[in-house]
Parts: structure tokens; sequence; C-alpha cells
């Protein structure tokens, strides 16, 4: 999007300004002869005060387009207003310009004006975009159930409320929040990405938490001296662990990263210090403090996380390309099973392939950014869709329907539908208001009906199958929504 409104930029911009001074030779030799009387006509058009002022508004308009293209925040934020108020300046900077009734400046005044216009609008949609406001939401229901269970405890002197509970409510967010549609806009991304690492940040530091309390320690102070200095620093790491909480929720108050640090790096300091060489438990005890110290500073860096950063950009992610790799080859696989299962052909069944990529799959870095792992999770459910499809082509040419319960004989139909289905849902490409997607899910709804009006009679192998096929049935439909949900990474 932003490529293409630079690409727009110079459209609107480039001939009435540029006027040919700025193209290449070999453009040059393809342009038509104009007559002199229309070349000084044409020149005096670019050295007109209108013509230059608006080549002025240019240049400021392509550097807040650069802010306009990477702003993720929302329109009550500072940097929204400071890029708004100055479009809208620009914009009645364009508006003064006289051009005394020309239609060439007329024409130029216009496609300023239109281009600035632009840029308000996109900035309006990104900041007001219902994912956005979703990305908001998810971030404000984790940043509440934080305040809850860890900030507001700490700072009324109480007990932070830090269990398993509230790790997997966390991970309910984050899966929720990944599965948020970027529609491949960079604000977006970058807002869905600043959102993930703050929240993955916490549940990081929150689940270190719980492992530490399931330690016997602190230790007693009668062990040695320094035991008791070691428990002093440890209820100060379970202060700046609520404070680091509160910093990547955005819930506190004047504290900075840089403030916390500097209280981290001292308590580092001080557990150096001690003497404590002599007994083997004590120096274990204060080593698990310091790691815990710095699994702490490590996330301090968040700060400026997907601003002065393109992590949020997966595109360029290692593992994504791994992910996207093995999905060409996906792609190529599963057109080659299609095409010889129209043909009646069984013979090319690449399942060894298909369970080497799932084990190459498994194998891709996930980093524990959980947008990876999304990525990484449908690229799995590709390559398993078509293995099962293969298998239930295979079950089809072995059945021997002679000696088959009559009930479960009508099951069999039903699967016999459901590979055709399938085969169609394998080769869909298209989206969910289209007509053929709209078809394939009314006959896919069709057949699980089928399924429910089977009467096993007591047939247990027949109530199995019809469970195997509603299963079967569901995972098709969950397929095809999946394909068509739009989702990016």
């Amino acid at each position: 999007m932003c490529a293409n409104m630079f690409g727009v930029l110079k459209s609107l911009f480039g001939k009435p300004f540029d006027g040919g001074k700025r193209m290449d030779h070999g453009a040059q030799q393809h342009q038509p002869h104009h007559h002199p009387m229309e070349q000084q006509q044409q020149s005096y058009h670019q050295q007109h005060p209108a013509m230059m002022r608006l080549y002025e508004v240019q240049k400021e308009v392509q550097s807040l387009g650069s802010a306009v293209c990477t702003f993720s925040g929302l329109q009550h934020d500072r940097d929204y207003k400071r890029i708004e108020r100055e479009l809208t300046r620009l914009l009645l900077e364009v508006d003064k310009v006289d051009t005394e009734g020309k239609p060439e400046l007329q024409g130029a005044r216009k496609r300023a004006a239109q281009e600035v216009e632009g840029l308000l609008r996109y900035l309006e949609e990104n900041a007001t975009h219902p994912s956005r406001i979703a990305i908001e939401d998810l971030s404000n229901e984790a940043r509440q159930l934080v305040d809850d269970r860890v900030v507001a405890p700490q700072r009324s002197g109480g007990v932070a409320e830090i269990n398993d509970e509230l790790v997997e409510a966390l991970q309910e967010i984050i899966l929720r929040l990944t599965q948020v549609k970027t529609e491949g806009r960079v604000p977006l991304r970058k807002a869905r990405y600043r959102a993930l690492t703050r929240m993955c940040a916490v549940q990081d530091v929150v689940e270190g938490r719980t492992q530490q309390q399931t330690l016997s320690l602190p230790l007693s102070g009668e062990t040695h001296e320094a035991v008791n200095l070691i428990n002093q620093v440890m209820v100060k790491v379970s202060v700046a662990r609520s404070q680091l909480v509160a910093l990547l929720m955005g819930l506190s108050g004047r504290d900075s990263c840089a403030h916390l640090s500097r209280i981290l790096t001292e308590m580092q300091v001080e557990l150096d210090a001690l003497d404590v060489s002599g007994d083997a438990a004590i120096r274990n005890y204060r080593k698990q403090v310091v790691e815990e110290i710095n699994g702490l500073l490590k996330h301090l860096d968040l700060e400026g996380e997907g601003e002065d950063t393109r992590r949020y950009d997966l595109g360029q992610n290692n593992s994504i390309r791994e992910i996207e790799a093995v999905r060409a080859h996906v792609f190529h696989l599963r057109e080659g099973v299609l095409r010889h299962c129209m043909m009646g052909d069984l013979s090319f069944r690449p399942k060894a392939e298909l369970q080497s990529l799932l084990t190459h799959l498994d194998q891709v870095d996930t980093a524990k950014n959980p947008c990876i792992r999304e990525a990484r999770r449908r690229a799995v459910v590709e390559v398993q869709a078509i293995i099962t499809f293969l298998d239930l082509r295979e079950a089809l040419a072995r059945r021997q329907p002679g000696t088959e319960h009559p009930a479960h004989r009508a099951v069999w139909l039903v699967l016999g539908s459901l590979s055709d289905l399938q085969a169609q849902a394998l080769g869909f490409d298209g989206k969910r208001v289209e007509k053929s997607y709209m078809m394939l899910e009314e006959l896919l709804t069709k057949q699980l009906l089928a399924l429910d009006a089977v009467d096993p009679q007591g047939d247990e192998t027949t109530k199995m199958a019809r469970k195997q096929a509603v299963k079967f049935a569901q995972n098709i439909l969950n397929y095809l929504d999946m394909k068509t949900d739009g989702w990016e990474y």
C-alpha cells in the first residue's frame, strides 16, 4: 500500500514538477517533439511562482507520506494529531495557491490537493480500521487482566496473583490477537506486532514467576549471613517484576524502562559483591536470583519495539521464508494429487514426501513468536488436509460393500461425497463472498445432516464410522474457513 502511495505521488507530481528534468536518457529519447512555442509555454509554467510553491508542498507531502504509511496508533494519539495537523496545513497551503485561471496550474493544484486528501484518508482508515480497534480491545483486555492480578495488588501492598490460570488467560488473548487480520497493511501489522511482543513478554515474566514458585526458595536466613541479603534482593526482584509487567502493559505511570534497568543492574552488583564461595547451595541460590534478574532485563528493550525496527515485517523472517518454501512445495504436490484424481489415477501418493514436510515444519524455529507459530500451524493443516484426502481415497478404493451393515453403507456413501467435496475444497482459491464458496459450504453442511440422519441400529462399527465421518466433514469446513479468512502474518 505504501509503495503504491508513493507511486501515486510520483505520478501526480512528476508531470507538472519534473518537466523532463529528471528523466533518464532513454525516456528522453522517446518523448514526442514539441513545437518551440509549446516548449516555451511549458518552461514558463514550470517557473511560475504557483508551480514552484506546489513543488515545495510536494516535498513536504512526500516527507509526511512516510510517517502516514508507518503510523500504527489511534486517533487520540499525539502523533496522529500532529500528522493530521500538518496535512491539514498543507491542504490549506495548496488551496491558497493562485493559479490565475490557467488550466495547467489548476490541474497541478487539484492533483496536489487530491494527494494530501488521500494521505488524510489513509491515516484515518488505519487508525479506525476494525482490525486496529480489535487489537486495541484485546490489548485493553490483557491490560485489565494484568492490572487486576499483578499490578494493583502489588501497589496496595498485597501479593500479586501470579499462577497458571493467569498464564492461560494471557495465552488465550494472545491466540485471539494472532487471528486479527492485517490485510497486509504496514500500520496494522506494526500495531499487532507491538501488542504481541508486549503480551508475550508479560507471559514470559509470569511463567518465569510460576516456575520459580515451585522451588524451595528462599533459603533460611540461619544458613549463612549472605542468605538474608539474597532474600532481601529477591523481595526487590518481586517488586521489579510487577513494575516490568506494568511498563510492558502501559500501566507504569511515571516509571520508565531506563529507571527499572538501573535498579535491576544495581541488584546484580549487590549480589556479585557477596562472598558465597564456601557454600554450593548458597552459590546456586544466588545464581538463580541473578538469572531471574537477567530474565527481566532482556524484556526492557521493548519500549521502541515495532517503531525503530522492522521486525514486524515477518515477510523478511527466515522462519517465515522456510514455511513459505514448504507451502510452495505443498501447492505443487496438491495440484499433482488433484490432477491424478481427476483422471482416476490413484498411483500418485506422495505421502512420504508430505510426512517429511510435516517433520520439516515441526523443526522450524518460531522464536516464541505467536504469528510465526500460527503461520506454521496453517501450513501443517494444509499438509494434513492432503494426507487425509489421500487416505480416504485409498479407503474408498479398498472398500468391499457386500459385507457391510446397511447403516454402515449409508456412511460410506456420505464419505464418497465428502471425498469429492474435499477435492473441491483443496482446489478452491476464491473468497467467501463467491457463489462457489457458498455452494460448497452448503453441500458440506448437507452431508453433516445426512450423517445425522443415519441410524446405526446398535452397530458399533457404524457408530464409530459415523463419528469419524462427522469429524472429517467438520475438518473440511474448518480447512475451507482457514483458506478464506484473509489472515496474514
